[in-house]
């Protein structure tokens, strides 16, 4: 009887750990995104050497995802700006948006573009991700490594969570057998890492997709903002339509 009595203490032990740390099914999660800036311009030549040698190694932004079992949003945190001393300018809150609709595989996205906030709708791009067997450790979580290229050659490092259910991550990121709480693409010089997870386990009723914005539902709208975005472009050597669309509506925001 005394061990039959350790062992349902055991299994009831078990049962009660998993339900605090796995079935987490809405949260608030903050990331911040490293960009390192100095190497990004490394081979530029239009910035003096001694402009490089005065500016910051990196430029950090700190964002939110809230999330529920079916939906998300990940957007720049309230008055969100660069830091002090970025070498880059930028003025204006940071309008960049996405909200993720799982259960229909869409997303819609605000993204800026010379100033003027457009809508974006789009489906979730699908990756193939190789797991790995590394491990580490994010915002007191345990993390499982993961590999997928993108645009052809580009790496992307992630890793993801188990213990919370969304299959969702940073930067319209998904597909991995959880959450996505790190994140970097060497290519881009830029990092993502979770700061801080604010389980909540309850509904989270202000996840909604972005309104304020010019819309592009037709071809019309679309043509008028594919031309904003490219009125510096070479005239003399138009890019692909299809190339600036990819472009636009990319991982990054």
């Amino acid at each position: 009887m005394k061990n039959l009595g350790l062992t349902l203490l055991l299994i009831s032990t078990i049962v009660l750990v998993k339900a605090q740390t796995v079935f987490i099914k809405s949260a608030k999660i903050t990331f911040e995104k490293k960009v390192n800036q100095k190497q990004q311009i490394a081979e530029n030549d239009w910035i003096s050497d001694d402009a490089k040698d005065k500016m910051s190694k990196y430029r950090t932004s700190n964002w939110e995802y809230d999330f529920n079992d079916s939906l998300s949003v990940y957007r720049a945190k309230p008055k969100e700006a660069l830091s002090d001393n970025s070498f880059f300018f930028i003025s204006g809150d940071n309008t960049n948006e996405m909200f993720t609709d799982f259960s229909k595989k869409t997303r819609v996205i605000r993204k800026p573009i010379n100033g003027e906030d457009f809508i974006l709708k789009d489906t979730i791009p699908q990756l193939n991700w190789k797991i790995m067997h590394d491990v580490r450790k994010i915002a007191g979580y345990e993390c499982r490594k993961s590999i997928a290229i993108i645009n052809d050659t580009v790496s992307v490092i992630a890793f993801y969570s188990d213990e919370i259910l969304l299959r969702g991550g940073p930067e319209g990121f998904t597909g991995l057998p959880g959450m996505i709480l790190g994140l970097a693409i060497p290519r881009y010089n830029t990092t993502w890492f979770a700061t801080k997870v604010e389980a909540k386990n309850v509904p989270i009723l202000s996840i909604a997709a972005p309104t304020k914005g010019k819309r592009t539902d037709n071809e019309k709208d679309l043509k008028k903002m594919i031309d904003l975005y490219t009125r510096y472009d070479d005239k003399k050597h138009p890019r692909k339509i299809e190339d600036i669309k990819k472009e636009i509506y990319n991982f990054v925001l």
